[in-house]
């Protein structure tokens, strides 16, 4: 690939856009990116309360404007819409098409076998665990009330109520912040709880480098 790749960024909350960006432009900075946000996707999950062949025809469309604008590959940041990316991955193959959690997951998996998932959106725990191999044991956790509070623009509140739901996964032997929105929130995790985290935006940005790398 001569020129710098182009990617296309999809994503489900507003507040996923800054940590994607950051890591990317730590990481690899010469991608070009795109950003494509469709907020009522979660508050229609959050209010069918399943995923629903609606849902991905709108995953699907999403997916098939940002192959137009001549994007090399495809993240979506929203974690709890699995099935809807893997019908997206299909569909583009060979692209490559990631779910926010799948690189995450594979680099948890090598840290042990006891991982806390930590999440601010309920969805998510409901959708995330079966996608991680049946040989380790997910410890899930909700950090109640997180998320409406960074909505409110209240960060503090929001950092305090992760930090305090993770020291109830200190005995796992790694964490796993499930949502690009709480990324940054990882060395705050790691000092109350003294265990190894991952998160879903470096793992993510490693892998789809790799990707397109070896395809260049």
């Amino acid at each position: 690939m001569t020129t710098s790749p182009r990617i296309a960024l999809i994503h489900a909350l507003k507040h996923s856009i800054a940590p994607i960006e950051a890591a990317f432009a730590k990481a690899w900075p010469e991608a070009r990116l795109m950003n494509l946000l469709d907020d009522s996707l979660s508050a229609d999950l959050a209010r069918d309360g399943a995923l629903n062949d609606a849902m991905t025809e709108r995953f699907l469309a999403l997916g098939d404007y940002a192959a137009a604008t001549g994007a090399n590959g495809i993240l979506f940041t929203c974690s709890a819409f699995g099935p809807c990316i893997e019908a997206v991955a299909r569909a583009h193959a060979p692209m490559p098409v990631l779910k926010p959690n799948e690189a995450m997951i594979e680099r948890a998996v090598t840290m042990g076998k006891r991982i806390g998932l930590l999440s601010t959106f309920p969805p998510t725990l409901a959708s995330m665990p079966p996608e991680f191999p049946a040989s380790v044991q997910i410890v899930p956790k909700l950090a109640e009330g997180a998320l409406a509070a960074l909505d409110r623009g209240d960060r503090a509140t929001h950092d305090r109520l992760i930090v305090e739901a993770s020291k109830d996964l200190r005995d796992c032997d790694v964490i796993a912040l499930a949502q690009f929105s709480i990324a940054s929130t990882a060395p705050l995790v790691t000092e109350a709880t003294g265990r190894p985290v991952v998160t879903t935006p470096d793992s993510a940005v490693d892998k789809l480098m790799k990707l397109l790398k070896a395809k260049a």
